[in-house]
């Protein structure tokens, strides 16, 4: 596993923390928050978000912050370059949301995304 706490280009507003840490906190011991990029959706990308007990790749980075530790496999870290995991609460809706600066466009849910290659 690489650990990447300090250099890895991806962080986390306290709200995901929390968030994170609420959901983990009934996890078996050893649980992770993966968040990763895989094709497909409408817009040629989509955000994965995962909690698993599985043991972590060679090719996994770590992110620790506010308390919380996210998991993201390289292939993904390279798609979310410099962006920032959010959780956010409105009179509809809740969930994580991803302020990615490399997406060059993004369908309306949020969910799906592309970049200029």
């Amino acid at each position: 596993m690489a650990e990447s706490n300090v250099e890895t280009p991806f962080s986390l507003t306290p709200a995901a923390a929390a968030r994170i840490a609420f959901l983990l906190s009934d996890e078996p011991a050893g649980s992770v928050f993966r968040v990763g990029v895989d094709g497909g959706g409408c817009s040629g990308f989509q955000y994965h978000f995962a909690l698993t007990a599985a043991p972590l790749a060679a090719d996994d980075h770590t992110v620790e912050a506010n308390g919380a530790r996210v998991v993201i496999d390289d292939v993904s870290l390279g798609l979310l370059k410099n962006s920032t995991l959010d959780y956010e609460e409105e009179l509809m809706s809740a969930g994580f949301v991803i302020k990615n600066p490399n997406a060059t466009s993004k369908c309306g849910c949020g969910n799906s995304f592309s970049v200029a290659l």
